[in-house]
């Protein structure tokens, strides 16, 4: 049998073991690895689901082959004094500052470099901030918090705002408009706290901004909680962010 008769004998088979699988391929393609809607529930879905289960309390279908079991990310805000850790929480999920290895292993990849592969900055930018808001919005109410206004603050406006309300939150140089410093508003108005246009301006009826992707409208943002909640809960939520914002107000010199 010459050289020449071997060689094609053996591409021959090759060819023919290989053609079930591409034919199965055909029939059942892989999955993307990305997806057009940048929703946070949709993300979350796509890529984190699979280990943290669909409602994020550790219980995913891949959760029991793991070594260490996903942690349940309801709890995220009781483990840190009733705040979600939006910050800590970005890190994460990033790979920025990540202080879980396990997001860095073939168990599961830094989503954020990963997803750069395919979408742009921006987009994958976005597509964190949304999901973040959905892990949000997944969280267990907190019990034994003296002031449910300044836990809401910490949760929902700090990212932008800050931590101490003057405007330099983490997310704040990526915005087109840089958020104002909240510790002014009476200091703006003649000395007088303006509390019934800050309720409209957090429910989103009063500043553009509040109502497209840079920040949510938070009226709508509150009802989107896991089993939802009554429109007097969300005015309550409202109120007391007021009055928190009422609290750190900036006194004028005496």
């Amino acid at each position: 049998m010459t050289t020449r008769t071997v060689w094609s004998l053996v591409l021959a088979a090759g060819v023919v073991s290989i053609a079930p699988a591409l034919a199965q391929s055909r029939i059942q393609p892989t999955p993307s690895i990305s997806i057009n809607s940048l929703a946070g529930r949709d993300s979350f879905n796509l890529y984190c689901a699979s280990c943290h289960g669909s409602d994020g309390r550790g219980d995913g279908p891949v959760a029991s082959q793991l070594k260490t079991r996903p942690p349940d990310l309801t709890v995220l805000a009781q483990r840190n004094n009733g705040a979600f850790p939006r910050d800590h929480a970005r890190a994460v999920v990033s790979g920025s500052g990540r202080a879980l290895s396990a997001h860095g292993t073939t168990e599961m990849p830094v989503w954020g470099p990963m997803l750069r592969m395919f979408e742009s900055d921006a987009r994958v930018r976005e597509r964190i901030e949304n999901l973040l808001t959905y892990l949000q919005s997944l969280q267990r109410p907190s019990t034994g918090v003296s002031d449910p206004g300044a836990q809401a603050f910490r949760t929902y406006c700090a990212s932008c705002h800050g931590a101490s309300g003057r405007g330099d939150g983490p997310v704040a140089p990526q915005l087109r408009h840089s958020p104002p410093d909240l510790t002014k508003f009476s200091t703006r108005n003649g000395g007088v706290f303006p509390s019934v246009r800050l309720a409209r301006i957090i429910d989103g009826r009063e500043v553009a901004a509040h109502g497209d992707r840079e920040m949510p409208v938070w009226g709508d943002a509150f009802m989107a909680v896991p089993g939802g909640v009554t429109p007097q809960e969300v005015n309550d939520r409202i109120d007391a962010i007021v009055k928190y914002l009422a609290s750190i107000q900036e006194r004028p010199a005496e």
